[in-house]
């Protein structure tokens, strides 16, 4: 029973060291903060893309663009301790979105064989989401990205440890733009339908130790989809207002 305990204690202050150390992993650093910091290529790695996806009534064509990833595994084949496996898949699709880890589009109109990359930037998507139901209302068609497009945490590289931003654009590609403010990490979103807003929240590292927590700021923001601009709109649900 000793022994089991001994055991017991010595798991929990490993997990407790480990989490210790994820705490202490900020997701921004903020020494030079204006300076973008400088993405690392890889290059080990291989290019690819996933077979084209169309999303229903919609005239374009649409190719995720990523890496080949590889597995370290511990199977044994024959001359060998372990192999390697190779994922060709970078992204997944369910009708109206895509998910995944991937670093561009290219869009291709069903009756072109010309291909438009989305962005010349160094970014990481995460989710596209094409607005379905706002296209079957207004016939405006348009895709809403979660993304990271900013080193925050200064390691050399582009993933879920940096900042996740919120940026929009139209079904072709054109219009790529940013919605969410720069340094603040993108909560969710949503549509409303009735209003042809997409309405979203961010968190802002109001007392800069790096992290996003419960001491920080919260902002709530919408969008009129059906603007020419798509100009953000600040409001506060908290705050106490008259009733009409």
């Amino acid at each position: 029973m000793k022994k089991f305990s001994l055991y017991i204690i010595a798991i929990t202050a490993f997990l407790g060291s480990c989490t210790e150390k994820e705490k202490a992993m900020p997701k921004v650093i903020y020494e030079d903060a204006k300076a973008k910091p400088t993405v690392k290529a890889d290059s080990s790695q291989i290019k690819i893309a996933d077979l084209p996806i169309h999303m229903d009534g919609t005239k374009y064509l649409i190719h995720a663009i990523g890496d080949v990833r590889i597995y370290e595994g511990n199977t044994k084949a024959y001359g060998s301790s372990k192999t390697n496996s190779v994922s060709y898949a970078i992204s997944n699709y369910n009708r109206f979105e895509l998910t995944g880890y991937f670093e561009n589009l290219k869009f291709q109109h069903i009756d072109s064989t010309a291909l438009r990359p989305l962005t010349d930037k160094k970014i990481q998507m995460q989710t596209v989401t094409f607005l379905n139901t706002i296209s079957d209302k207004t016939k405006k068609q348009i895709l809403v990205y979660s993304l990271v497009d900013m080193d925050t945490n200064k390691d050399g590289k582009l993933d879920a440890n940096d900042i996740k931003s919120l940026y929009i654009s139209e079904i072709s590609g054109n219009k790529f733009e940013k919605l969410s403010a720069e340094f603040q990490e993108l909560i969710d979103w949503n549509i409303v339908e009735a209003q042809n807003r997409l309405y979203y929240r961010t968190i802002e590292d109001i007392n800069k130790n790096g992290a996003f927590d419960k001491n920080d700021l919260v902002h709530y923001y919408y969008v009129d989809l059906l603007s020419p601009d798509w100009k953000t709109e600040k409001y506060d649900p908290i705050e106490n207002g008259t009733e009409e």
